[in-house]
């Protein structure tokens, strides 16, 4: 029998720096790293004013993750080690695998005006920790729509729905990717995997959500709250009121691994953390081996 999934706990971002003094929404329980496994962390930048974004990320190392970045407004430029280099724009997404060591830097291309996106931290298994890294830049163009029935707007960028295809695909955990937008009185059904992690983080309105196995009723989830659903093979959602709602909508199967996490570096043992450490310190950090 087909389940919907019920609400089973939701999760206040949290304001935060990062980089060089960014200013940031972050979803990341603290003392709780990998509670939404494979998903490890959510950022979101959302400010009219230059001074909260200005410095942006200056070069910085990541090893043992992926990294989703999402534009909606503003534009920001990347560049790392491997000679990739781009600028992001609005709707366009950077799908950056760190693997086994990168080395990067993310400044705005603007200051003035608004910069709001995304950037999401995913885990990688054990096994493709050290491989080589990679690089994906995805145009807003290329992200093809899900508009299932009126006052519903989806941008597939990762897995499947309803037969259309987001354009990143063949990664380990099976990501579902969604940008969501609700209009009116809207409601949808979304098919995910029955085992699954699955969370939604609404950025803007209020989303209505069925509510726990206990209570037949449902929950309203307002905007810089994420929600994490108990298991099921449907999430549904609704706008709350009149306004518009939008979130992002992320499924993924859980790797059920052992976490060791130190700030960029997010392997499964410490002496694996330890080791990154001295590969950075000691320049080798960018050399792509097998451990």
């Amino acid at each position: 029998m087909n389940t919907k999934r019920t609400l089973q706990a939701v999760y206040p971002a949290q304001p935060s720096r990062d980089g060089d003094g960014v200013r940031i929404q972050r979803i990341a329980p603290a003392g709780q790293f990998g509670l939404f496994d494979p998903f490890l962390m959510l950022d979101e930048i959302a400010s009219d004013h230059a001074a909260d974004y200005i410095g942006g990320f200056p070069e910085h190392p990541h090893r043992g993750f992926e990294t989703v970045t999402l534009m909606l407004k503003g534009r920001m430029r990347h560049r790392d080690h491997l000679g990739n280099e781009g600028i992001i724009g609005p709707g366009d997404v950077q799908w950056m695998s760190a693997a086994s060591g990168i080395l990067h830097s993310e400044m705005p291309e603007q200051d003035e005006g608004q910069l709001h996106g995304f950037q999401l931290w995913i885990n990688l298994p054990a096994r493709e920790k050290m491989a080589p890294p990679q690089y994906r830049e995805i145009q807003a163009d290329d992200i093809p729509l899900w508009q299932p029935c009126p006052g519903v707007v989806a941008r597939v960028i990762a897995g499947q729905i309803g037969g259309i295809q987001g354009p990143v695909q063949g990664v380990a955990t099976q990501p579902l990717v969604v940008d969501l937008t609700l209009e009116g009185q809207a409601k949808v059904d979304i098919p995910v995997s029955s085992t699954a992690t699955v969370v939604a983080y609404v950025f803007r309105g209020e989303a209505t959500l069925p509510a726990s196995p206990a209570s037949s009723g449902t929950a309203v989830v307002s905007a810089q709250h994420l929600a994490r659903t108990h298991p099921g093979e449907t999430f549904s959602v609704s706008n709350s009121g009149s306004h518009t709602t939008q979130l992002l909508v992320l499924a993924a199967e859980p790797l059920n691994e052992p976490i060791a996490h130190y700030g960029p570096f997010v392997m499964n043992t410490r002496d694996q953390i330890e080791q990154a450490l001295n590969d950075f310190r000691n320049g080798t950090f960018t050399e792509t081996t097998t451990r």
